[in-house]
């Protein structure tokens, strides 16, 4: 039997993609693979086996990024660099962070998360303000903060794990273990997601929206920062000190900025609702069409649910090995699997009935609820297993 020209199509695809790659492209792959060498040289004497492997699984996936989104080759130099540079400044000495003028008010981890902090809140205010006035250049401006906000929580990251090593080598670890540390890990990721749809879209009108859920987080962040004194580095508790979190909780964090995003453009798809119901001008510069809306919605969602269902998977298998079983019906293990219901429950009717419009913006928002408290909620109002997640 023919093959059919779609098929023909399909087939040619990844010859035809990699064909398509330039010097660049490859020049972009070898940056990454020597990066993870070095690392692995570097720091062989702090890795297990299964630490090697994930350090040399990521680079496939980065590369992939770099060539699907080329902002993306930018972001990670400057992250790169501003990072190695903090490093250099470091040296050995951790005592320096109070000392040295660039580490002190600018690339301490501290000190760049802070600038992080406040570029997520004025860039909120930026492209609502874009908005109203229906300005490309300010729209600009808050893209750009944006991405400058994203840096600066990145590199903040990368020097806290090198900071936390400099304590000690029994102190050093991936800083993702506490809400603090996630809570940062979730606005990054929350604003490279929308990122990457801004650009995918060619729209900056939906930037207020999205922003305004990864301010709320910034605002729990500055309250858990300087009334609990969270940012300071601890040792791990035993329960963490395992090569699984490195994988499980970044990939629990997609799930949940992918979400919340979703939720998000729900709100801005409500709004542009009521104003074309009511025949109001939204604007040419505006809110993009509903099915638009429709679409970013149902992407994120089903980007958040796939990388849910891994961290679960991962999550189950983190437990066999800490506790001895896959399940122990722990609140935030219920919780996780309430989430992931309503989620599948939501993609299940989306593509089986072709449920549209305003009813799924609706179930997106009240989606982001349920996260939230799996997210939080868990940790403030229930004990369990994950308890050491509390604030």
């Amino acid at each position: 039997m023919a093959a059919t020209q779609e098929e023909i199509t399909l087939s040619m695809e990844p010859r035809s993609f990699l064909k398509s790659l330039s010097v660049f492209d490859w020049l972009w792959a070898c940056l990454w693979l020597v990066g993870a060498i070095t690392a692995h040289q570097q720091y062989q004497q702090f890795m297990d086996g299964y630490e090697v492997g994930i350090l040399y699984g990521t680079v496939p996936a980065l590369v992939f990024m770099g060539w699907r989104w080329k902002a993306f080759r930018i972001l990670s130099l400057a992250v790169a660099g501003i990072s190695l540079f903090a490093i250099w400044i470091y040296g050995n000495d951790i005592s320096l962070q109070e000392k040295q003028f660039f580490l002190k008010f600018m690339l301490s981890s501290q000190s760049a998360i802070m600038w992080m902090s406040a570029l997520f809140v004025l860039a909120t205010v930026t492209y609502f303000f874009a908005l109203a006035i229906k300005s490309d250049f300010v729209s600009k401006v808050a893209s750009s903060m944006t991405w400058s906000a994203t840096t600066m929580g990145l590199v903040g990251l990368m020097v806290r794990w090198r900071e936390s090593y400099l304590l000690g080598a029994d102190i050093g670890h991936i800083p993702v273990s506490n809400l603090y540390e996630v809570f940062i890990l979730f606005a990054i990721i929350t604003a490279l997601i929308y990122l990457y749809y801004e650009g995918r879209y060619k729209t900056r009108a939906l930037g207020g929206f999205v922003l305004s859920i990864i301010s709320a987080s910034i605002a729990f962040l500055l309250w858990y920062t300087f009334d609990r004194q969270a940012h300071e580095i601890q040792p791990l508790i035993p329960a963490l000190q395992s090569y699984w979190m490195k994988i499980h909780v970044p990939a629990n964090f997609i799930g949940y900025g992918a979400f919340s995003l979703a939720a998000m453009v729900g709100v801005a798809y409500l709004f542009k609702a009521r104003k074309q119901s009511a025949n109001e001008t939204v604007g040419e510069s505006g809110i993009p069409a509903l099915t638009i809306l429709d679409d970013i919605m149902y992407k994120s969602i089903a980007l958040g649910f796939a990388f849910f269902t891994i961290a679960t998977v991962l999550g189950a298998m983190w437990a066999a090995e800490a506790w001895g079983g896959y399940w122990s019906w722990d609140p935030k293990e219920t919780w996780a699997l309430i989430v992931w219901l309503n989620y599948a429950a939501w993609l299940h009717l989306r593509l089986t009935k072709g449920w549209r419009g305003t009813v799924m913006a609706l179930w997106a928002i009240i989606g982001l609820f349920v996260t939230l408290f799996a997210f939080v909620g868990v940790n403030m109002f229930l004990a369990g297993l994950h308890s050491y997640g509390g604030l």
